[in-house]
């Protein structure tokens, strides 16, 4: 099984909800499905329905956690050699050389990616052309809409 990188605060935020999950919503759930046994037939019985559906996804979101968990090598970019590199990690501040635009990501695993928060995918094109460069650099990112130029301006370790 290939391990898939993670950062320390993926990592905290999947234990977080599993404990979430384990703790809170699987006792939850399983006290409704109880109680709307004692309402009686099951067949006709919608909070039946409706706690057992949710019980299915609150156990395979369990089960979905713990794979990534187990299969996760997490990376605390923290504790790395600050060398000016991009790696696995960092926060990386660009400039777009067409519009002159600033734009800062940090790059982290595919499932604590979210744009809007700044935090790109490992696997994304931007990272994949970001991935070994060094402050300075130019990287060009293979776009839908075209290629992009982007200036490497600094690389944090945060």
């Amino acid at each position: 099984m290939n391990k898939v990188p993670m950062t320390v605060a993926g990592e905290k935020s999947l234990r977080e909800e599993l404990e979430q999950l384990k703790g809170t919503a699987r006792p939850r759930v399983i006290a409704a499905i109880a109680e709307a046994r004692e309402h009686g037939d099951l067949k006709e019985n919608a909070e039946y329905h409706a706690a057992r559906e949710e019980q299915g996804f609150i156990e395979g979101r369990i089960q979905e956690i713990e794979g990534k968990l187990s299969g996760a090598q997490v990376i605390d970019v923290t504790k790395l050699p600050k060398t000016g590199k991009v790696i696995f990690g960092v926060t990386v501040e660009l400039l777009h050389l067409e519009n002159d635009e600033q734009v800062t990501y940090r790059i982290v695993g595919e499932d604590e990616a979210d744009i809007k928060a700044g935090r790109i995918s490992v696997t994304s094109p931007i990272a994949r052309a970001l991935i070994g460069r060094e402050e300075g650099d130019v990287a060009l990112v293979r776009t839908p809409g075209g290629n992009v130029e982007y200036e490497i301006e600094s690389v944090e370790h945060l």
